[in-house]
């Protein structure tokens, strides 16, 4: 079989940041990596969750909304996905700094009920924005 392109990044020198991952028939995908991968510090269940709902809340309420194709968690815990149809990486950068901030000022969990959700009991509020903050500072 052939390598996924996530498997092709060098994880042991890959950092912290905001990255394009691939571009392919105008679907950007980018990589928010919120921790460094095989560092030993990763997001919890809980939090990492939250923001998942949080964001992708957020920013299928954006000015982008219409481009917005996926966002969510990777499955080792050190960052998110987001893919994108047509925004290029300061559009896409601007966007994600925007939502970030909006998703600091929700003080609820959109989507979190049972009825709405999956795994309702499993978040952390607090926990989310801490790792948002923290992820924020990387855009200086």
């Amino acid at each position: 079989m052939e390598k996924i392109n996530s498997f092709t990044i060098d994880h042991d020198i890959h950092k912290i940041g905001f990255y394009l991952s691939s571009v392919s028939n105008n679907l950007y995908t980018y990589d928010l990596r919120f921790k460094t991968p095989n560092g030993g510090d990763y997001m919890d269940n809980a939090s990492m969750h939250t923001i998942e709902h949080l964001f992708a809340t957020v920013v299928r309420n954006s000015t982008q909304k219409d481009n917005v194709v996926y966002f969510g968690p990777m499955g080792c815990r050190t960052g998110f996905y987001l893919i994108l149809h047509n925004v290029e990486f300061d559009k896409a950068k601007n966007l994600v700094v925007n939502c970030i901030n909006k998703c600091l000022k929700l003080d609820f969990i959109p989507g979190n009920s049972r009825k709405e959700c999956g795994n309702y009991l499993e978040h952390d509020l607090q926990g989310a924005k801490k790792l948002l903050s923290e992820y924020l500072n990387i855009f200086g």
